[in-house]
């Protein structure tokens, strides 16, 4: 079944509306409603949605053309098809300038007024029907973003949770706390922040820094739960554990996580000045993200309690980490570090560890020997 056209006719004469009417009565599809002048129009537009509007430029109240000026500075009504139909041809010019779609001059022949005003009314439909076809598209475009957008979070904290639990692997092997995983995570998303990473790579650092010292799963226990200082063959073994960790993230160079978790468990053990391992690279070689890491994690190995060691007083903590700028760490870094140290602190308040986490470790320990 036909679409129903809908026309408004605007004209202060009876007899000029009854014609356009008589016009249009063998249209079973079209619909006319007339107004007597151009206030009428107006008001008529606002409550009824029209194809086409024929309009009169000779009428009391308000002319034709202040009322198709007002009409084409309306945004819905930008597209809307408005015919001039009127015997004052001389307004034809201005009309158009006006925004007239058409003129049609009385006395007109009746099939080109209906052509004319059927083929604009049409027009307008199928631009109606475009328009909304392209909003159902944007909105299904926007739904769709919204579940990509919902995926991409989730595959990101997916990546983030498995990289805290793999993290803790190698915790609960050497018997290190929970919070120090959060913790030094938490600090070098900082870090980065303050070094001018964008948001994107600051979060890629905070999902990436759990994994630095997964390698330590390969490494025995006789060496990695020995209380005492390492003998020089015993330090050599424990060293792999960066080779050890790059290998079990290698080849994961499509998941962002594993791909930076790769660098930085087998670089945060390099150093500024060239004497670190596994492979003493120096200064800027080092990876900025495992130079970041670097910093994070002696900063809380320093600072926290481990069940074979009370933490470190904060001043002499900062005093070791001081003199190692530019030996050890990066001192652009340090600076960054240092200059900002009471948001570093923060964290460490944030992020404590379970009081009853040292109960457990002492348990496993037992276990162990």
């Amino acid at each position: 079944m036909p679409e129903t056209i809908s026309i408004l006719a605007v004209d202060d004469e009876p007899f000029n509306l009854d014609l356009i009417e008589a016009a249009f009565m063998d249209y079973e599809n079209v619909e006319i409603v007339n107004a007597v002048n151009g206030q009428e129009a107006l008001d008529t537009l606002e409550k009824q949605d029209f194809d086409v509007v024929l309009l009169d430029i000779s009428m009391p109240v308000m002319d034709g053309l202040t009322v198709l000026t007002t009409i084409r500075e309306i945004p819905k009504f930008e597209q809307l098809p408005v015919l001039m139909v009127t015997a004052n041809a001389e307004k034809e010019q201005e009309s158009i300038e006006k925004g007239a779609s058409d003129f049609i001059s009385k006395p007109y022949d009746i099939e080109i007024l209906c052509a004319r005003t059927l083929n604009y009314a049409k027009m307008n439909q199928y631009h109606k029907q475009v328009q909304n076809q392209t909003q159902i598209l944007e909105e299904q475009v926007q739904e769709r973003t919204k579940e990509l957008n919902n995926s991409l979070k989730m595959a990101k904290k997916t990546e983030y949770e498995i990289s805290i639990r793999l993290g803790r692997a190698s915790e609960f092997r050497d018997l290190e706390t929970g919070g120090h995983i959060k913790r030094m995570s938490h600090y070098s998303k900082l870090l980065a922040h303050l070094y001018g990473l964008d948001e994107e790579e600051c979060e890629l650092v905070l999902y990436a820094a759990p994994l630095h010292d997964i390698g330590k799963v390969g490494i025995s226990d006789k060496i990695l739960l020995k209380p005492g200082k390492f003998e020089p063959e015993e330090f050599e073994i424990m060293k792999l554990h960066a080779e050890l960790g790059a290998k079990m993230l290698d080849g994961a160079d499509e998941f962002p996580v594993l791909k930076a978790g790769h660098i930085i468990a087998l670089q945060h053990h390099e150093r500024w000045d060239g004497k670190g391992y596994p492979y003493g690279i120096k200064g800027e070689e080092i990876d900025l993200y495992a130079r970041i890491i670097s910093i994070a994690d002696v900063f809380d190995a320093l600072s926290s309690k481990r069940c074979y060691k009370e933490p470190m007083p904060l001043e002499k903590v900062l005093s070791i980490m001081k003199n190692d700028a530019g030996t050890h760490f990066d001192p652009t870094l340090i600076d960054l570090f240092l200059n900002n140290l009471e948001k570093f602190l923060e964290i460490k308040e944030l992020y404590k560890d379970d009081e009853n986490i040292h109960t457990i470790m002492d348990i496993i320990k037992g276990i162990k020997k």
